[in-house]
């Protein structure tokens, strides 16, 4: 990686601290999974010729001798950075010094830090469920759901139009893109009285903000969390009153807690609710309450307003009503299988997340004129379809 800029920056200087036949037989080639040995113990064992190839090289760049200029190529800085994060040195039995691979006991560093690729530094590994997994950047895309009458075209739909792009690398969660993409919503005059989102983008926190900015966040907000609410037995959060004037809550069995404490929990005000061992140890409820080995039941909640929002949309998620009205985001489905289909969104076709940002804006910028070319020229978006073959049986029976 870093062995091909210094061949045209300084290539003496290379020459002269590496075996220049064994690496150009070694790296002449992009190295790819596909040149990769068949056999796991293969590939370990390359891996450790890699490491120890790294290690020659940036030994020999940051030696007091070496030329400081030759520590600031872009690709040199980025094979030590990659050398630290992958690899590990040393001191065996015999007291050598040995190279091998990072593993989880060795302090691998998190995935938004990691490199992935030695070809784009902001590229990420990133993983959603059991069995997707891909490295690279994220995207978000936002769109109008609004049907209104008297279109222009005289068709009364206008069609579904992008208002936003929002691309990330692939580690960043789809909770952290909600306020910057309702900030820029704002921003361009394009704020919606109701965003429909899927579950990743929701919390108390955030439904909180957006509703004092006047937006509804429609999406499924996410369960309560305790151990009795994931098992579906015995008393979650749900079940407890809570007086928030006298700073106590109520259990199932009509006992009053004991604690109220003010915390921070990952940088969020929150609250903890703890019932007395002498409150709880004869309740006849207590099997049902809490399975902890000091016998008592202890709460965690968010302040006031945060709570009674979430609990509020936890409820309103269950009705009919809530379900018809956020079917109307399926529509974004199509959206992305648009954007897949005609402009390839899912291959990054450069480097770097500033580029990949303009690639995605360019892609959306184009399927915003393919819609409304089809909504000016060619009347209603959801015109039927009909294939070739069949266009072909009509003139035969005509």
């Amino acid at each position: 990686m870093g062995q091909g800029p210094l061949a045209v920056a300084a290539p003496a200087w290379l020459a002269g601290h590496i075996d220049v036949t064994e690496f150009a037989e070694r790296y002449g080639l992009r190295v790819d999974g596909w040149r990769m040995p068949p056999s796991q113990t293969k590939r370990d064992r390359l891996a450790q010729v890699f490491g120890q190839d790294a290690l020659a090289l940036c030994r020999a760049a940051w030696a007091d001798d070496a030329p400081a200029w030759i520590r600031e190529i872009e690709a040199v800085g980025l094979l030590r950075q990659v050398l630290v994060q992958t690899y590990i040195v040393r001191i065996d039995a015999r007291g050598r010094q040995v190279i091998r691979k990072r593993d989880a006991d060795d302090g691998v560093p998190p995935g938004q830090l990691r490199l992935a690729s030695p070809y784009d530094s902001d590229a990420r590994w990133a993983a959603k469920g059991d069995d997707l997994f891909w490295m690279g950047y994220k995207i978000h895309l936002t769109e109008t759901c609004t049907t209104l009458p008297d279109a222009d075209a005289g068709t009364g739909v206008m069609p579904n139009l992008i208002t936003d792009v929002h691309t990330t690398d692939a580690t960043v969660p789809d909770v952290k893109a909600t306020a910057p993409i309702q900030r820029k919503l704002a921003r361009h005059g394009v704020k919606p009285g109701e965003h429909y989102l899927d579950s990743g983008y929701p919390s108390a926190d955030l439904i909180t903000k957006a509703l004092k900015q006047g937006i509804r966040m429609v999406t499924p907000a996410l369960l309560d969390h305790s151990a009795q609410a994931k098992a579906a037995e015995g008393f979650g959060k749900n079940a407890f009153t809570i007086n928030w004037k006298t700073r106590q809550v109520r259990c199932p069995a009509s006992r009053t807690s004991s604690h109220w404490n003010p915390v921070k929990q990952h940088g969020k005000d929150a609250i903890v609710i703890t019932f007395s061992v002498l409150t709880c140890r004869d309740c006849p409820l207590q099997k049902q309450c809490t399975t902890s080995k000091t016998g008592r039941r202890m709460l965690t909640l968010r302040p006031e307003e945060l709570h009674e929002n979430l609990a509020r949309a936890r409820a309103e998620q269950k009705t009919d009503t809530w379900k018809n009205k956020y079917a109307l985001r399926a529509g974004v489905e199509g959206t992305i299988n648009q954007a897949l289909d005609i402009t390839g969104i899912r291959r990054a076709r450069y480097r770097g997340l500033p580029k990949v940002r303009l690639q995605h804006a360019f892609s959306a910028t184009a399927l915003n004129v393919i819609r409304l070319d089809a909504h000016w020229t060619t009347g209603p978006l959801d015109r039927p379809r009909t294939s070739r073959l069949e266009r072909l049986s009509y003139r035969l029976s005509a």
